[in-house]
């Protein structure tokens, strides 16, 4: 097996496509910059005593990438980039309705999947594998029941969820 090995080191300087001195942070090998291929430089104006090299790669760098995972993800995920109706209400609305399904489907993370296999799961595989799915919904006065197929292989993660989620009550009354 290999194991990458990431070294993150701080260097001051300023890169020459700079005109004014700024602060350098060089996470990688701490060479010549302009002539290392695999090195990531991370420019910044924070001091040195504000944050570390080390914290600013995990913390504020990776947590960038990370948003724009998300971002991404509900493009393609939640078709947030489907805007190919005539006109610009249809679109915001289409816009809207994908807008509040990352929400919805943030809630359920953070509330119901905790616990599960599909806590760090991507909105696509929580849409195909949980959502959408066949079952036969029964209401009563008192309850609502949800039978699913046998051969269903989600059931049990399905029944923690809901255990999950009846743990957080929707609305709690005032006072």
């Amino acid at each position: 097996d290999v194991v990458a090995e990431r070294r993150v080191t701080r260097t001051a300087g300023a890169p020459m496509s700079c005109r004014r001195s700024s602060r350098f942070w060089g996470l990688g090998c701490p060479k010549i910059f302009h002539e290392i291929e695999d090195s990531l430089v991370v420019v910044t104006n924070l001091s040195p005593h504000e944050v570390g090299a080390q914290r600013l790669y995990e913390e504020l760098y990776c947590a960038r990438g990370e948003m724009e995972n998300r971002i991404k993800e509900q493009q393609l995920g939640l078709f947030a980039d489907r805007t190919s109706s005539a006109t610009l209400r249809a679109n915001q609305l289409r816009l809207y309705f994908s807008s509040f399904a990352y929400v919805l489907l943030h809630g359920l993370r953070r509330l119901g999947l905790t616990g599960t296999a599909f806590a760090k799961a991507q909105s696509t595989t929580i849409r195909l594998k949980l959502l959408k799915i066949g079952a036969r919904l029964r209401l009563t006065a008192r309850k609502v029941w949800l039978s699913f197929s046998e051969a269903y292989p989600y059931a049990s993660d399905i029944a923690r969820i809901l255990a999950n989620l009846d743990r957080h009550p929707a609305w709690s009354p005032p006072g």
